[in-house]
C-alpha cells in the first residue's frame, strides 16, 4: 500500500498486520459480511453470544472468507461486546484489497457463507 492510499475507517495497518474493527450481529439467519456500520465492518453470524460461541464463529468465518489460518486472527478488544477489534497477523495484500471493497460502495457485495 502506498502512502497516497487511505484505508477505510474499519481497517488500520501496523507493519504487516491489520487491525479490523467489526460490529457483530449474533443470531442472524446466515454468516455474512453485510457492509459498513459506522466506522466498523458489519458481520452477521448465526452463532449466539453464549460462552464465546459468537467469537469463535467470527474467527472461523473470517478465516474461511479471507483464506487465512486460525492463528492469524486474534481478538484484541470486545470479548463480550458487539463492537470488536481483531488483529490479522501477517495479512497478505489480497486480504487488505478484499476488505477495502466494502468501503467503496454504499451497497457492497455480501460475502455469504451458508455452511
Amino acid at each position: 500500500m502506498t502512502s497516497s492510499e487511505t484505508l477505510p475507517p474499519y481497517l488500520r495497518a501496523d507493519g504487516n498486520d491489520l487491525y479490523l474493527r467489526v460490529h457483530v450481529q449474533p443470531g442472524a439467519k446466515a454468516d455474512v459480511i453485510s457492509g459498513c456500520h459506522g466506522d466498523a465492518l458489519k458481520i452477521r453470524l448465526r452463532a449466539r453470544p453464549v460462552d464465546g460461541a459468537a467469537n469463535t464463529a467470527l474467527s472461523v468465518f473470517l478465516c474461511a472468507t479471507l483464506c487465512l489460518k486460525g492463528p492469524q486472527i486474534t481478538l484484541v478488544q470486545g470479548e463480550s461486546a458487539r463492537d470488536k477489534i481483531l488483529r490479522i497477523r501477517a495479512a497478505p495484500a489480497s486480504v487488505q484489497i478484499q476488505l477495502r471493497k466494502y468501503a467503496e460502495s454504499s451497497h457492497p457485495p455480501a460475502l455469504n457463507r451458508e455452511n
